[in-house]
């Protein structure tokens, strides 16, 4: 089931039949589903995409199917109601409040007297976070996300620390943290690297794993994938969000990678009783990492590729918009190392103010650990240079 338009046809290979609805729209999905159930009754209704969840969860709940409900999709899509869950278990204090206002957002800070953050409460994508140090900063925040239409932001205090996952997957009520990765972001917040395993976990990744059980017990989640960020504060681990989806920016292939664990093989293959949940997490069994490419902003005059990259590199047709956020990912499975250039001569790269901006491209890479598999990726991104004229001299990472 999906959008008209907004897939790839070539999927239909592996449908055997596919219907269409607006995917967040939970009663027009049912709908379509209903009658296909009666006729054949479905064993699950599984989403891979966070515009989906909600409404997947209605269908889920209305059909009296095993799967994520809908109040537990709005657990992990509402920041606010993920903080009130954590706190309600006395799980992972952090201060926050949903405000109405620049007023108390301005209050907030002051209670707070530090640093603080301001966001939509069901942000994505790393996109309108408002950092605030001061109560005019907070209240000037606050103004900014209500000209964007967010006029009750949620302002927590600010984690100071390294932003670490960690993937799971659950089943029948039992949740196994899987991988556990670290990021590299610029001053946006916006992850341009990400690589696994996390050597800033490693210390505290006994704690990790207990507090995402936790967090996944407090919210509701008995199936499926799952996706936790968290801060390594110097109070500890604290959450920072979740999701109840696989992660993006190709963290299933490191997993596998990294892991041997094929969680998008999982998606399916555990709620159906193909392959069966592991009793506990695994070692790691090598390291892996995603780079994308961080050109700066404004038009592509040229992109130089040395002679020798030491690494397959892939090049998306000029004209061409990829359907798939990290293009030719799934051919590069026995590969060590992999590039993709998707941005031509002629073409924008636009500032990089969100996840949704790493569009020019990736380098993907194994590695007997997650150093040698970054470094790997850093040696391939040197030789591919993008030329463009700069619409910004601030630096992207």
């Amino acid at each position: 089931m999906h959008e008209e338009g907004s897939y790839d046809p070539a999927v239909a290979r592996h449908c055997e039949r596919i219907v269409h609805a607006p995917i967040a729209d939970g009663p027009a999905i049912l709908e379509v589903l209903r009658p296909l159930h009666e006729e054949r009754p479905f064993d699950r209704v599984l989403t891979t995409t966070e515009p989906a969840a909600e409404s997947t969860g209605y269908v889920v709940d209305a059909l009296g199917l095993t799967g994520v409900t809908e109040a537990t999709a709005r657990a992990f899509k509402d920041k606010a109601l993920t903080r009130e869950l954590l706190a309600k278990y006395d799980l992972s204090p952090v201060r926050h409040q949903v405000v109405h206002s620049a007023e108390e957002a301005a209050e907030f800070q002051r209670s707070v007297g530090g640093r603080i953050v301001l966001k939509p409460v069901d942000g994505v994508a790393s996109l309108h976070i408002h950092p605030a140090a001061n109560a005019d900063e907070a209240a000037r925040a606050w103004r900014d996300l209500a000209v964007d239409g967010f006029d009750a932001p949620i302002a927590e205090e600010y984690l100071e620390g390294p932003v670490v996952s960690v993937d799971s997957f659950s089943f029948d009520g039992r949740h196994v943290p899987i991988g556990y990765s670290e990021y590299r972001m610029n001053e946006r917040f916006v992850e341009w690297e990400v690589s696994t395993p996390s050597r800033a976990a490693a210390p505290h990744l006994a704690e990790l794993r207990a507090l995402t059980v936790q967090l996944l017990d407090a919210v509701g989640l008995t199936e499926g994938p799952s996706h936790s960020e968290f801060v390594l504060t110097p109070q500890g681990p604290r959450v920072l969000e979740s999701h109840a989806r696989l992660a993006g920016s190709g963290a299933p292939e490191l997993v596998r990678r990294a892991f041997g664990v094929d969680l998008n093989r999982w998606f399916l293959a555990v709620p159906l009783g193909i392959d069966e949940l592991p009793a506990a997490s695994p070692e790691p069994v090598g390291g892996a990492a995603v780079r994308f490419f961080t050109p700066q902003p404004g038009q592509v005059r040229a992109v130089e590729v040395a002679t020798e990259v030491g690494a397959e590199v892939r090049r998306v047709p000029r004209g061409e918009t990829p359907l798939v956020f990290l293009p030719y990912l799934d051919e590069f499975r026995q590969l060590p190392a992999a590039a993709v250039i998707a941005k031509s001569p002629g073409d924008t790269v636009p500032e990089l103010l969100t996840v949704a901006d790493c569009v020019s491209g990736y380098v993907i890479a194994s590695g007997v650990d997650r150093e040698a598999a970054v470094t790997r990726c850093e040696e391939i991104d040197k030789n591919i240079r993008f030329l463009t004229d700069r619409r910004s001299d601030r630096p992207t990472n």
